[in-house]
């Protein structure tokens, strides 16, 4: 550490200025000497102040304050500005807060060491000896309460002050005001990918190009990464126009990749109140849920009971799992070649006491919405562990089961952790291995899908686990998928084979020609959605393997399998394993 000149030392110590001298280390600051004027100041001998620990003075600033004092130090030591701030600190123990404006400089010293001079004030002290201090003062309390520091604009304080008048006033001019309120897509995602500070660099490009696209609106932050505009509404169309504009130019001018925002739109209708359309915008916005293409919706009386829908759905989830409403029902997957099944797919289904069968296209979206589908994808992963001895003690054969898995299970939980631990618990390898269980991944997820993601796939493979890539051909397809992962088989999105003829025939040259490139790889192909004689000859002819329809089997709970077979019915002959391994290997030589 630098070590004054005994003269320097004794001239910067007896100043009366408050004053101090730090050195960086480690991207803190470490006081080296301190003056009588910061000693009186703070109401500490300078043997306290030069022995206070590493990064101890941030317990002595108020909690409000830390974030914009940690920036503020951050980018004056990374070179990236000056420092310049007013904040609140304690000076002892059991003093009160009270403000203190902060300004640095850099200094180097005779032998070319760089050090870093404080200078501080104590604002508190001045307010009735000073009219200009005294409104500066009043003026940082101000702008600090209704001013979001990162963006400039006005914050949530200001929205719950201010916002209806806003309103009132449009509505005076007699203009109809809208509200739109704003979500940044994948926000975690582009703070992990870039970094805190280009995340906050998109937060004000985000800003910046909706004060363009609204030159006359109100624009506030809301809560973490959400936006408030408040407006006059010209036309929907215009709104969704600029909206798409301003995506447009995030996506071109932002670092790396983003897709912008999503924004729920609600126009006022007679005596709405600015509340009252914030919650109406809020929920507009969660029924666009995960589809990027989709920019804004605009509230509608019907999102009320969607909105109440979702909201039984998330309140009642947990319960349902330990009520067992959630049941798991098998459909199984044909050969193609010899018309026997293969394998089963676990798929869940909501069979509630109150509202009756809630489907999986209404229960799934909204806990993917609320990130709870780990909770489902691991009870249901459970519910095929606990069906094993079941099956093994009625005489049915152990065919292979796939299980569905949600790419934001990867961030919840160690997948392949809980697929390890539940084999151990059920003591699973009596009965059959590891590669009795399929996990099933979407295109979509494998797409977008973080480092952590890929590493726990890649240790799904390596423990013995089989991998399936599901939806191919739903619109995030690349050839990409062929060459940079690991899977055992690619499920051919429905909606290829249900329009085989559209376009001249487009999608039967695809199916095809994708399921030409995935034998040449050893990759096994299944379609799903086959539901018509027509389509199931086709996809013969092109040599898929496996096919999933209602045209070969229905979904049904093991109860009802189990009953059939009791009665001696049976839906169709099931694949050995032998006739497995041989089907197979036949597969591989064509």
């Amino acid at each position: 550490m630098y070590r004054f000149p005994d003269d320097i030392r004794s001239a910067y110590e007896s100043l009366r200025l408050p004053v101090a001298f730090f050195q960086e280390d480690g991207g803190a600051l470490i006081p080296l000497l301190v003056s009588d004027g910061l000693c009186d100041l703070l109401c500490l001998d300078r043997r306290r102040l030069l022995s206070r620990q590493k990064g101890s003075a941030w317990n002595f600033i108020h909690p409000d304050d830390v974030g914009r004092v940690s920036k503020a130090v951050s980018g004056f030591i990374e070179k990236k500005g000056g420092y310049d701030i007013i904040y609140r600190t304690r000076f002892g123990d059991d003093d009160d807060y009270r403000f203190v404006h902060s300004v640095g400089h850099r200094e180097r010293m005779s032998d070319g060491t760089e050090l870093v001079s404080m200078v501080y004030l104590d604002l508190t002290q001045f307010q009735d000896e000073s009219e200009r201090l005294s409104a500066d003062y009043r003026r940082f309390q101000k702008d600090h309460f209704y001013t979001d520091p990162l963006t400039g604009v006005p914050n949530l304080n200001y929205f719950r002050e201010f916002a209806e008048d806003r309103a009132r006033a449009l509505r005076a001019e007699g203009r109809t005001p809208v509200l739109l309120y704003t979500d940044v897509n994948s926000m975690r995602y582009y703070n992990n990918q870039y970094g805190f500070d280009q995340g906050d660099a998109l937060l004000r490009l985000i800003v910046g190009k909706l004060r363009q696209a609204f030159p006359e609106s109100l624009i506030m932050r809301g809560t973490d990464v959400h936006f408030i505009v408040i407006d006059a509404l010209d036309s929907r169309e215009a709104v969704t126009e600029r909206l798409r504009s301003v995506n447009a130019q995030i996506r071109k001018e932002a670092l790396g990749n983003t897709t912008g925002i999503q924004v729920g739109i609600c126009v006022y209708e007679a005596d709405m109140t600015t509340t009252a359309a914030y919650d109406h915008a809020k929920n507009a916005l969660k029924q666009i849920g995960t589809d990027l293409n989709e920019t804004d919706h605009f509230y509608s009386h019907e999102d009320d009971n969607l909105y109440w829908n979702q909201r039984y759905i998330v309140e009642n989830f947990d319960k349902a799992l330990r009520q067992g409403w959630i049941k798991i029902y098998y459909q199984g997957i044909m050969r193609l070649e010899t018309g026997k099944t293969t394998v089963q797919e676990a798929l869940a289904r909501w069979v509630d006491p109150v509202r009756g069968i809630i489907s999986p296209g209404e229960f799934i979206p909204v806990l993917e919405k609320y990130h709870l589908l780990y909770k489902l994808d691991l009870y249901m992963l459970e519910q095929v562990c606990r069906d094993i001895p079941v099956r093994v003690a009625a005489g049915l054969l152990l065919l292979p089961v796939s299980i569905n898995f949600s790419g934001q299970d990867f961030d919840y939980v160690d997948i392949p952790t809980e697929l390890n631990r539940l084999y151990a618990q059920y003591d699973i390898a009596k009965y059959i291995g590891k590669d009795y269980f399929i996990v099933e991944i979407t295109e979509q997820d494998m797409a977008t899908g973080t480092e952590r993601f890929h590493e726990q796939l890649r240790r799904i493979r390596r423990d013995g686990y089989k991998l399936w890539l599901d939806d191919f051909g739903s619109g995030y397809s690349s050839l990409n998928m062929f060459s940079r992962y690991d899977f055992n088989l690619i499920k051919f999105d429905m909606e290829l084979i249900r329009n085989l003829n559209d376009h001249n025939g487009a999608n039967r040259r695809i199916i095809k020609a994708m399921i030409d490139v995935s034998r040449e790889l050893g990759i096994h192909t299944l379609v799903e959605g086959m539901e018509t004689d027509e389509q199931k000859q086709f996809l013969l002819d092109v040599g898929c393997e496996l096919a999933q329809g209602y045209l070969f089997h229905r979904p049904e709970p093991l109860e009802s399998i189990l009953y059939r077979r009791s009665r001696g019915h049976c839906s169709g002959a099931c694949e050995t394993p032998e006739e497995r391994e041989r089907q197979i290997r036949q597969w591989l030589e064509m």
